[in-house]
Formats: C-alpha cells, structure tokens, sequence
C-alpha cells in the first residue's frame, strides 16, 4: 500500500472494527468480534418509547412497539454479512474511506419478525415496487444532512429469510448492532441491514437518496452513474497459520505437517469449491470444503494440509461459486474501493 492513511481515515478506523481474521474458526462470531460499521453515530433509544412505522402504499398502516414484534411468530438465520468495502485499503490507487483490509466480515444467528408476514399484514397496495427503511442515525455525507436510508426491491423484501432481528446470537440487540430493531437481508452486503430501524415505506420507485444514488455504486470515475451493489461477492478467508511477527502480522509456521482452514461464503449461489496456493498462486490444489452446516446463507469451513517446507512462502485460498464467479487474483479498482474480493495473500516464514 502506497499512500498513508490520513488522520480522517483512522478516526474511522478507531470507531469501526473488523473481525480478528483467527474468529474464522469459530461457526458463529462472537458478538463483540463481529465487524462493525456505524456511518454516524450511535443513536440514544428509550425501546419504551420506540416505535417501529410501517406505512406508504400499505392498506393498513402499522404502529409496532418492540413487545408487539417480539409477540410475533419468529424466523431465525445465520447470516454471514460482510462489508461492500472490505478489501478497500489492499486496492491501488488509494481509496480515501474506511481502511478496510479483510476483517469487515462476521457471521450471527439473527432472530427476529418476518418482514414479508409484517407486509402482508399490512397489505400491500398495487403499485409498490420497493420498500424504503429509515433509521434513527443521521449525519452529513456528501454535504447532505440525511438520516441513513436504503430502499429494496419488494420482492426481495418478501423473502421468507428477511427478518427484523431484535436479537443476535442469543441475546437483544446491543447499541451497536442496531438496538432495538434492525433489518437482515441475507446474501446481500452489510449496507442493506439498516440498523436503528425506525420507518418502513412502500414506495413506487427505488429511493433515490444519498445512500442509493451516490454511496454505494460500482463507478470508475466520480460523476458516473455507476452499478448499484448488492449481492455478497464469492470469498474464501484462511485463519492465519502459525504465530505473527507482531508489526507485519507475518506469519511464522514450524516445518512439517500444517493445517490451513478458514471459511467460505457467496451472496449469489452455493459455494463450490475452494482451492488452495502455497506459491503465490502458481499453482493450486482442491481444499476439503465442509457441508453447509449453519444454513445456505453462512460461511462453510474449508480445509487443507500443507507440508510446510523451510523457506518463505506466500499462501492464497481462492473460491468459486455455482454460478460460475470466482475470487481474483488481482483486485480491480473503482472510486468507492467497492467489492474487492480478490485472493488473500498470507505471507509465512518456515524457520530451518
């Protein structure tokens, strides 16, 4: 990486935090090593006063306390969510934003109402085309005040798997995870589960905000329109062997037998395979890849036995998907540092 992080940049860095990439041996991450992104801050909810909206092209507009929902039959996923922008800082020319590298990924069992029974209840009037989810967080991006809204198309929003989470791994949501309702939509990137929900809007059109409309959106020059993001890109993550070196974060790893495993995921389709370089990506062997134990929305284990030798040596795990995608080996830049799902790259020591 050649430009240095600005002071901006770290103080985004220092309220957000990714998951320790060694988490990955765990099926669900435990909620305080859960990535975290919080566009502005966390909002202060009283969950007696709160009050969830749903209204707009509805025939029966909806007023929820918190009890109400939770008196609710319950759905319960395990979604692995990852940030658009993870993999941004290992992408050239810098992109000045939140400095991801690969952490900006977790997986939880998420518990909550069905958006798509809620919608039904409320009745959805002919001609809505998308439903509109507004939080309680605001700020100022793009020198435009706005609280944090993001639309969906409708038939997304019908999926028996959407779920109004009130609860992650068990527990209530904490204050940074979105207390005391957010959105989970399975398969799509982590900006699409509005936390802090406040307002449900069917709507006849895409929302046309900030969020939509600039944020968030393939581009390679700044006032293109751009391709809108929302399936999760094929990735596989390999927990680092050995021990690190404590400033480089390279790795140190005995001779002899040395198991490699991580985790794999897709937003699109199954996984299909992973497969494994101990050389740079030279060459590749097929990894063992686990059953999709959690559910077809979270990661699955991978493994694979390699014979470390003496040496230095660059390890590289790379996955494929049903649909045909699979991870690069270079990442490909865009103005937003967006969807960078190239192979992560381990550097390792073999000691004589």
């Amino acid at each position: 990486m050649g430009e240095a992080i600005s002071v901006e940049e770290l103080q985004l860095a220092a309220r957000n935090h990714g998951m320790p990439l060694e988490a990955l041996r765990w099926d669900l991450t435990p909620i305080g090593l859960h990535y975290l992104l919080t566009h502005y801050d966390i909002p202060d909810v009283d969950p007696e006063d709160w009050r969830l909206s749903l209204d707009g092209l509805v025939e029966r507009p909806l007023t929820l306390s918190l009890a109400e929902l939770r008196e609710r039959p319950a759905v319960e996923v395990a979604v692995t969510m990852e940030c658009a922008g993870n993999g941004r800082a290992r992408i050239e020319p810098h992109v000045v934003s939140q400095p991801w590298l690969y952490e900006a990924v977790g997986t939880a069992l998420w518990r909550g109402a069905s958006l798509g029974a809620l919608l039904q209840d409320a009745g959805v009037e002919e001609g809505a085309t998308d439903v509109l989810f507004t939080a309680l967080d605001r700020g100022v991006e793009g020198g435009e005040e706005q609280a944090y809204a993001r639309s969906l198309p409708l038939a997304e929003a019908l999926r028996e798997d959407v779920v109004l989470a009130y609860e992650i791994n068990g527990v209530p949501l904490p204050p940074q995870h979105g207390f005391p309702l957010r959105l989970v939509v399975p398969g799509w990137y982590g900006m699409t589960s509005v936390k802090w929900l406040e307002r449900v809007t069917l709507v006849d059109e895409p929302f046309d905000g900030y969020q939509m409309s600039h944020s968030y959106r393939l581009r390679q020059e700044e006032d293109e329109e751009g391709i809108p993001l929302d399936r999760i890109e094929v990735r596989a993550l390999m927990v680092p062997p050995g021990i690190p070196e404590f400033l480089t974060r390279s790795r140190i790893v005995e001779a002899g037998a040395c198991v490699l495993h991580g985790r794999t995921w897709s937003g699109a389709a199954e996984v299909a395979g992973v497969d494994v370089s101990t050389d740079g990506g030279e060459t590749w062997s097929e990894a063992e890849l686990a059953p999709p134990t959690l559910g077809p929305w979270a990661w699955r284990a991978w493994r694979y036995v390699w014979s470390a030798e003496q040496g230095e040596h660059e390890l590289c795990c790379r996955a494929r998907d049903a649909a045909g995608n699979e991870q690069p080996l270079e990442p490909a830049w865009n103005v937003g540092g967006y969807a960078n799902n190239a192979v992560q790259r381990v550097p390792v020591t073999v000691p004589a």
